[in-house]
Order: C-alpha cells, then sequence, then structure tokens
C-alpha cells in the first residue's frame, strides 16, 4: 500500500511540474496544468496513477485549510460589515441562479429531484478557484478581496446549510426536525469554540508565540482538531475549519500563522485540482456532454453579469462590479460535493450527478483563463497582471 502511494503521489507531483512549466511557457492558467495532468495520467487516461479516490481523500485537507485561512483573515467584526455589505446580493443571486439551473435541467430532460438537486448544485461559487486567483495584498487589504470573501463565505455557509439538509432528507425524525437539531447545534458549536479559544487557545499561544515551530503546530491542531468535532456533530469538516479560523482572527497572531499555512495549503489545492482532472471520463459522460456545455456556456455569460449588475445597483462603480463579477463567474467545489453526497444518499440519478461534475469543472477551466487574462492574480500570464 505504501509503495502504491508513493509510485502515484511521485507520478503526480512530477507530472504536475512538468506541465506547469509548460503552462508559464506557454503563458497559460497553472491551476489548468494541474487539471489535465490528471486527465492525462489519471484512471481514465495513461493509468499511471489509478488510485485516484485516496489522492481525493488527500486533497480535501487543501479545503480545509483553504476555509481555516479564510476564517483567519476574518475578524468577527469584519465579517459582520461584510455580510451586511454583501448579503442581500449573494442570496438573490443564489436565488436566480437556481431557477435557472431548475429550468435548465427540466428543459433537458431530468426529473423534478435530479432538477432541484442541479439547482442547489449551481447556486455557489468555487471558494477555492477565487482565493487562489486573488492577489495576497487584496485578499488582506483591499475591498475587491473583503467583498468577494464576504460573497464566498455566506455562500459556503448556504452550502453547508444544503449539504445538511440533504443529509437530513432521510433522518428517522423527518427532516425539518432534523434541519432545525442541526442549525441549533451549530449554534452551540459556534458559542462552545469562542469560549475555548478566549480561555483556553489565547493563553496556550501567549505561552508559546516566540517559539515558531511550535505555534505552527498549534495552528494546525486547532483547525484540523476543529474541523473533526465539528465532521463529528454532524456539521461538516470544512464548517468548523472555517470557524475555528475566525475565532482566532481577533488574536494579531493570526496573520502569522496564516503565512505559515500557506505553501501547506497550495500543496494539497495541487492534489484537489489534479483529483478534479483524474475524475473526468469523457467516454461514461458523453450522454451529458452537450447539456453541460450548452449550461456551462449559460452560466460563464449570467454569473459574472447578474454579479456585476446587483453590485452596480448597490452602488459600485461598473469597472469594480464587473471585476467581482468575473471573479465569481464559475461554480463551486460545493457543487461536487452536493453531486456526490446526493447520489450516495440515492436522491439523484447518476446521469444528473455526472452532469453537476462536468459542469462544474468546464466552469474550472474557463473561468481560470477569464480571470488571468484579464484581472490581477498571483499566477498571472503576463508582468502587468502578476501581482503577489
Amino acid at each position: 500500500m505504501m509503495e502504491k502511494f508513493f509510485f502515484d503521489l511521485s507520478v503526480i507531483l512530477v507530472g504536475s511540474a512538468a506541465f506547469s512549466f509548460l503552462a508559464v511557457l506557454s503563458k497559460q492558467p497553472i491551476i489548468i496544468a494541474y487539471i489535465i495532468c490528471g486527465i492525462i495520467v489519471g484512471p481514465w487516461g495513461f493509468r499511471l496513477v489509478k488510485h485516484a479516490e485516496f489522492i481525493e481523500m488527500i486533497s480535501h485537507l487543501g479545503i480545509t485549510l483553504l476555509l481555516f485561512l479564510a476564517g483567519l483573515c476574518l475578524h468577527p467584526q469584519k465579517l459582520a460589515r461584510l455580510f451586511k455589505a454583501t448579503s442581500l446580493i449573494t442570496v438573490a443571486h443564489s436565488c436566480v441562479s437556481f431557477v435557472i439551473a431548475f429550468c435548465c435541467g427540466r428543459l433537458f430532460g431530468f426529473g423534478t429531484i435530479d432538477s432541484i438537486c442541479i439547482g442547489l448544485a449551481f447556486m455557489f461559487s468555487s471558494t477555492i478557484l477565487v482565493i487562489k486567483l486573488l492577489p495576497t495584498t487584496e485578499l488582506h487589504h483591499k475591498k475587491m478581496g473583503a467583498i468577494c470573501i464576504g460573497v464566498l463565505i455566506l455562500q459556503d455557509l448556504l452550502a453547508v446549510t444544503t449539504l445538511a439538509f440533504i443529509r437530513c432528507l432521510d433522518a428517522p425524525q423527518g427532516a425539518l426536525i432534523s434541519f432545525v437539531l442541526l442549525l441549533i447545534k451549530l449554534s452551540v458549536f459556534i458559542g462552545a469554540l469562542v469560549l475555548l479559544e478566549q480561555f483556553v487557545l489565547r493563553r496556550i499561544m501567549m505561552i508559546v508565540n516566540r517559539m515558531h515551530e511550535l505555534l505552527f503546530i498549534v495552528g494546525l491542531a486547532w483547525c484540523f482538531g476543529i474541523a473533526s468535532i465539528s465532521n463529528m456533530m454532524g456539521l461538516f469538516y470544512a464548517t468548523g475549519a472555517f470557524f475555528a479560523g475566525v475565532v482566532i482572527a481577533r488574536h494579531p497572531i493570526s496573520l502569522f500563522i496564516s503565512e505559515k499555512l500557506k505553501p501547506l495549503r497550495d500543496f494539497f489545492l495541487v492534489l484537489f485540482f489534479f483529483t478534479l482532472g483524474a475524475q473526468l471520463d469523457l467516454v461514461e459522460m458523453k450522454a451529458i456532454v452537450v447539456p453541460a456545455i450548452l449550461i456551462s456556456v449559460l452560466f460563464l455569460a449570467l454569473k459574472p453579469w447578474l454579479f456585476a449588475r446587483f453590485f452596480t445597483l448597490a452602488g459600485e462603480k461598473k469597472e469594480f462590479a464587473q471585476e467581482v463579477g468575473g471573479r465569481l463567474g464559475q461554480f463551486s467545489e460545493f457543487s461536487l460535493l452536493v453531486a456526490m453526497l446526493a447520489l450516495e444518499l440515492g436522491h439523484v440519478t447518476k446521469s444528473a450527478a455526472q452532469l453537476i461534475k462536468l459542469t462544474t469543472i468546464i466552469t474550472f477551466i474557463v473561468s481560470s483563463y477569464i480571470v488571468v487574462f484579464n484581472y490581477p492574480t498571483p499566477i498571472g500570464t503576463s508582468k502587468k497582471l502578476i501581482r503577489d
């Protein structure tokens, strides 16, 4: 088992490095290189990596770290201001997206339940892609980063709520009662987290704040420990990691932990984007390729326009609103989680789940091109657009 895992990991890293080098030479987005590497060397390509499921499990550590880091950037007071500025726009955009995606599902012959799940999956934008393509200065200090984060965090909370609702559909006590109990658990969880940080973690950090290595380990322990507790409570790893970051954001040491964890996050995100490509079996998906392409084209045009329109109506400048829309113009990794969970529980057909998966990957790829060729990003394709 160890030999197989080591070989798979070696192939992924060598292949990703080689394709990334070619992407840099040809001025293509590096993220696309990771996805293409997954397609070519994965289970549906040359089969050099045959155990993509195990690699996918590891890659989700990157998602957990990403949401923890996103939380570290958000002091609770700042988070409240962001929600106030973006909540109405985010909810309106999600509702419009749901209705259009539901209608698309019905138009292409899917049943009502399938179409509802398609609508739920296509309400959100990708936290991973947007944050990965935001310059660090904009993420931490500028309005563009703050607005994007505000929208994404609200969407992530909606996505977690959606996943929780899907999980509750088969609950013995009924979906509604189970869902309400889950929300109560979330409230208790957040309250306990605040007390734990205030009276335990903060004192530990004061003692070890000069020992950088130990501080790094404490930060990781807090992230994954709270994420595990969250998952045991039925609230998902991502939920716990995000709120674990938010409660630390009140402490000045949060920026130091954030900077130290970025290389680790980037490593796991390489695995995440690789598995997106490795899961792409176009032969199996040939029946839904045309609907997936048409829906992708529709939403790649519609999502940015809707965001730009809503933010313009809210009083933002046209150029600013268009850039926000351009950066948020793809579907989310939560779209994949909605499809996987709904299929696992038997709420959607395999065809509908494949449509969600393929459409999400297409929007990831195209949106990456749109951003790196038009907006400042750490992996820009020209010196003018490269920003750290």
